[in-house]
């Protein structure tokens, strides 16, 4: 028979001290029966408040980023357990991880969407987030990264940086995030030291500050040497088994191997030298007291220094191990507490501006079908408590939060308060999504506005009551659609509330509805994503929809110049509506991803128009720019100029909307349609003995190759394929290498079609061909 936990006996469960399996959780109401093992829970509670909200300087809000595969959920499934929150290891492979727990994870051993746990070691508090590999997924590391102050890059020691390694590295650099490296699965046979260093400073572009060497390699990998402190640091077998909490440091000595003795001198002597030409502070101290004997550099000194270079980012501490066996983990977690910064030390401005008052960043929403929304809430400054009104800046609204909890993964903790620099759940904010600012009220955002305005010098702009608005969430364009139907029509509400929710949550999902047809079109990232998306609406809205055939999301621009005039005189009613508008349209440069359609008035125009009939201009600009003259796909690299906008008075909004629209279809179809095709970025890992298959195949794929790498025993295909030709890509692979291969696909750019493709695409749309 379950247990039941009380609402006292959960607010008293803080830090490490968790559910066990079997008692009902804050999230759902329900017992939760789930293949875990939680701490167990603690005689007596000590200073309640610090396990709450702990010293801003002892928080530490990471990320686990990497490729597919590095190991990142069994690295935190690891952490986890050395730091009390687990009394077993959780497994990737018997589906029984904390942050991977929704059943497609479990189901296909990959995390799909990130999770949050919290966690105390040596005295710290660490809020750690575990991101997807896959690019599909790459909104879940965007959105993580956003607001975290340092993350930990996860790498495969014998594969060095991969593809996806380079887009999660780009996102960490984009919101300037200091990081640590992790070279994982050192007992790999191929792993390799020197090439995964090299490949960090080659592809990544950084310095790679190596603290630590590997002794042993291979399945003889049994420890690490800390070059900061010369210590050895060796894992054996406990009584416990070989779970890795019992390790024996001892310093190295002249008993150790001399070829160990000799490669760990001479990697701390670069070590104290690479840090002395990134530090300045440190070459003093070594200039001044060192400069004969680098042996008695001090290991503070050095830890100092080191912990300056990666706040600087001006290199990245690399630490190696191998989490599945084990075996460097605990150092790592030592290393995150040293070297990452705390939440007092970045985001300044924030904490100046709105000072003690409440300042969070909404980063992510997850639905509950009993509680509703539940918003994830990075805190800049203030406090937030339960019951209280709280104000969002982006949608102008107030909201009252009723309940705040500490994320779990899927289980969490109510608690009475939670302070600048934490992540919070939150229960009762109905409006707010991704990317919204929360604050305490409209009179603390605008007095941080003419703080910031003061600090800028700048003038006030966005009315009397516009605050200082956290910059959001980029999210990436879809590149796949389908069409998605109920089984019946009674179940059409049914799938449109499934799938507002599910946009709400994943803001890389978008749901519109075909004008002409009236069909339901989903929207994604790619296959896998649109495939989880469907088995969700099935598992957890209990709806079999149907899905039509997977389909490229094209693009459109314009070959010429084009200027043209167009006017509108209707009556409707006893009102007549009379507008002549006259524009230009001409083709910028569409390559980039993000290649926008842009649009500006003549100076004098400008000046004339009222805000209401600028409104309509735009709007009427705008809609044209959604469906291009060819297919009708949405347009990229297309700029508007309007020249002139007559009408007579009493014309409405609307009429001048529809007509700048009508000008604007003309205009589009005299400057000649030209299909854009999204490229992708390819990369095929494959075994010598397929290389000639798989090249065979790519070279039928409109695709060209750029280079082939060699790494280790394997092949490394890099390309750029036509996203059309890469549907169904993982079967046709799997089969010509009998399974032996992996690949990943990232959006390069959209690149013009040749005129011969594009005709064969014009007829199998229209169904002749």
């Amino acid at each position: 028979m379950p247990v039941t936990l009380s609402r006292a006996l959960s607010r008293m469960i803080l830090g490490r001290y968790l559910l066990p399996a079997g008692l009902q959780c804050c999230r759902c109401s329900r017992t939760c029966h789930v293949k875990r093992h939680y701490s167990l829970l603690p005689d007596d509670v000590k200073s309640l408040r610090a396990l709450v909200n702990p010293d801003i300087s002892k928080i530490r809000n990471i990320g686990i980023m990497a490729h597919i595969d590095a190991g990142k959920t069994t690295t935190t499934e690891r952490m986890l357990y050395y730091s009390g929150y687990t009394r077993a290891l959780g497994d990737v492979d018997d589906g029984d991880t904390v942050t991977d727990f929704m059943a497609q994870e479990r189901e296909r051993g990959i995390t799909i969407q990130s999770a949050a746990v919290t966690f105390d070691w040596k005295s710290h508090r660490i809020n750690l987030i575990d991101t997807p590999g896959h690019v599909d997924f790459t909104l879940e590391v965007e959105r993580a990264l956003r607001v975290l102050d340092g993350a930990v890059a996860v790498f495969d020691a014998s594969a060095g940086v991969e593809a996806q390694t380079l887009t999660v590295w780009r996102q960490a650099e984009k919101h300037h995030v200091p990081c640590v490296c992790f070279l994982n699965k050192m007992d790999k046979p191929a792993a390799n030291l020197s090439f995964s260093i090299e490949s960090i400073r080659q592809k990544l572009k950084v310095n790679p500050v190596l603290l630590q060497i590997p002794v042993g390699s291979g399945k003889g990998f049994t420890g690490v040497v800390d070059l900061l402190t010369n210590q050895r640091l060796i894992w054996k077998q406990s009584s416990m088994g070989d779970d890795g909490r019992v390790f024996e440091s001892k310093p190295l000595d002249q008993s150790d191997e001399p070829e160990l003795l000799q490669e760990a001198h001479e990697a701390r002597t670069a070590l104290i030298e690479q840090v002395a030409e990134l530090d300045d502070e440190f070459a003093e101290i070594l200039l001044t007291d060192f400069i004969d004997n680098f042996d008695a550099v001090p290991s503070t000194k050095l830890q100092d220094a080191v912990r300056r270079v990666t706040l600087a980012r001006k290199g990245v501490p690399v630490l190696c191990g191998s989490s599945l066996r084990n075996k460097g983990v605990q150092p790592l977690l030592d290393a995150i507490t040293a070297y990452l910064p705390a939440p007092n030390e970045r985001h300044h401005d924030v904490v100046r501006w709105y000072k003690d008052d409440l300042c969070a960043l909404a980063f992510k929403v997850l639905h509950d079908k009993q509680r509703g929304p539940l918003v994830f809430l990075r805190i800049y400054s203030g406090t937030l408590k339960p019951q209280t009104a709280v104000h969002n800046i982006n949608r102008n609204s107030t909201e009252r939060m009723s309940r705040l909890l500490v994320p779990f993964a899927d289980q969490h903790v109510e608690i009475p308060s939670m302070t600048a620099g934490n992540i919070a759940l939150t229960v009762g904010l109905k409006q707010t999504v991704t990317g919204d600012t929360i604050v305490s009220s409209k009179a603390s955002a605008a007095a941080a506005a003419r703080r910031a305005q003061n600090d800028r010098g700048t003038e006030k702009k966005g009315g009397e009551n516009a605050g200082v608005v956290l910059s959001g969430v980029e999210v990436p364009d879809p590149v796949f659609f389908c069409t998605i139907e109920p089984p019946t029509m009674a179940k059409q509400a049914d799938l449109e509330n499934a799938l507002n929710c599910l946009q709400r949550e994943d803001p890389s999902l978008k749901v519109r509805v075909d004008p002409d047809s009236g069909q339901t079109i989903l929207c994604g990232m790619g296959e896998l994503h649109i495939e989880i998306i469907h088995d969700r609406i099935r598992r957890e809205y209990g709806i079999e929809t149907h899905l039509g055939p997977l389909q490229v999301a094209y693009r459109e621009t314009i070959l010429h110049n084009s200027s043209t005039t167009d006017m509108l005189d209707r009556t409707v009613g006893e009102r007549r509506h009379v507008v002549a508008v006259e524009l230009s349209v001409s083709p910028v440069d569409p390559s980039s991803p993000g290649a926008s359609c842009e649009l500006a008035f003549t100076e004098e125009l400008g000046m004339q128009l009222s805000k209401e009939m600028k409104d309509a201009v735009e709007n009427g600009v705008y809609s044209s720019y959604l469906q291009g003259p060819v297919l009708g796909y949405p347009l990229q690299g297309v700029s508007t100029l309007i020249q002139s906008v007559n009408m007579e008075p009493g014309t409405s909004p609307a009429m001048v909307s529809a007509c700048v629209s009508r000008c604007m279809l003309k205009a589009l179809k005299q400057a000649g349609g030209q299909i854009l095709e999204p490229v992708m970025s390819l990369e095929v890992t494959v075994g010598e003995e397929h290389l000639s298959s798989v090249l065979g195949d790519l070279a039928q794929r409109r695709g060209t190759i750029r280079d082939i790498q060699s790494r280790h025993n394997n092949k490394v295909l890099l390309a750029t394929m036509p996203l059309a030709e890469m549907m169904g890509y993982s079967t046709i692979l799997r089969t010509l290498t009998s399974g032996n291969a992996t690949f990943s696909l990232e959006l390069d750019t959209y690149e013009a079609m040749n005129p011969q493709d594009q005709n064969t695409l014009i007829k199998r749309m229209a169904g002749l061909s």
